[in-house]
């Protein structure tokens, strides 16, 4: 079983949870419940209450959830944010590798949550929830983000990934140090994230940092050279955008 608690001030959003929940993920056993930052602070100062997870609305009506996390950590438990719909903290939830759900909740959505859920391993949280605030407060500055992968949670920055490189419904990541990153996310996933930091699709396969591009080589097998010699093929569906981006780029547009 995956114990969890609920930090969520609204009664129905809170029942109509937990009836998800037990409808959908009969593996969540619900031990614990809050609707304030100081009912959560309570309830985390009980020795006994030790979860799994915390499904947690943003805001409560005593401030906002991170004045709760912040009084707790170090945290052991698995997050996942209950809120209604705000780009910037669904994007900070994608940079920092945190679980969200959006209301109105989704079943199918909630699930899929939850299965990330790895109980007693190590999630990493303050972590994670340090690169989520760095984005949430200013993500003008933002530079760093978290990568879920098979063997661990990594923290890199985004000026040292040179490229993505899809397998099935995973991704390879690889660094300007060498090393390689293989992700659990498509590399739709990625492409989306980190298109404002000059990354691009060039292929269904491949997306790239711009930054390390040495050569494009024309022709009808046109592809890319990289800093680090690998030859990246570019679609020939996707090269008249790809040129498109290589004018803009030359004009500094």
């Amino acid at each position: 079983m995956i114990t969890a608690v609920i930090i969520e001030d609204e009664i129905n959003g809170l029942n109509n949870l937990k009836n998800l929940l037990n409808e959908h993920c009969d593996d969540v056993d619900i031990i614990g419940e809050a609707g304030s930052v100081a009912q959560g602070v309570s309830l985390f100062s009980d020795p006994n209450i030790k979860p799994d997870v915390a499904f947690l609305d943003i805001s409560l009506p005593d401030g906002l959830i991170f004045q709760l996390l912040n009084q707790i950590r170090p945290i052991d438990f698995d997050i996942i944010f209950v809120t209604a719909y705000q780009e910037y903290a669904i994007k900070a939830c994608e940079y920092s590798s945190i679980g969200y759900i959006v209301k109105p909740i989704d079943p199918d959505m909630l699930r899929e949550a939850v299965s990330r859920i790895k109980p007693r391993q190590s999630n990493q949280t303050d972590g994670r929830l340090d690169i989520f605030n760095n984005y949430y407060n200013n993500p003008n500055a933002f530079t760093k983000m978290s990568i879920s992968a098979l063997d661990g949670i990594y923290f890199v920055n985004i000026k040292d990934i040179v490229r993505f490189e899809a397998e099935d419904n995973y991704t390879h990541i690889y660094l300007n140090s060498g090393e390689r990153i293989t992700a659990s996310k498509t590399i739709k996933a990625y492409e989306d994230m980190l298109l404002p930091f000059n990354f691009y699709r060039v292929h269904k396969r491949h997306v790239i940092n711009l930054n390390y591009m040495r050569k494009f080589v024309k022709g009808d097998g046109g592809y890319l050279v990289m800093d680090d010699d690998i030859k990246i093929e570019v679609s020939r569906r996707r090269r008249p955008a790809f040129m498109e981006q290589m004018r803009r780029l030359q004009e500094g547009l």
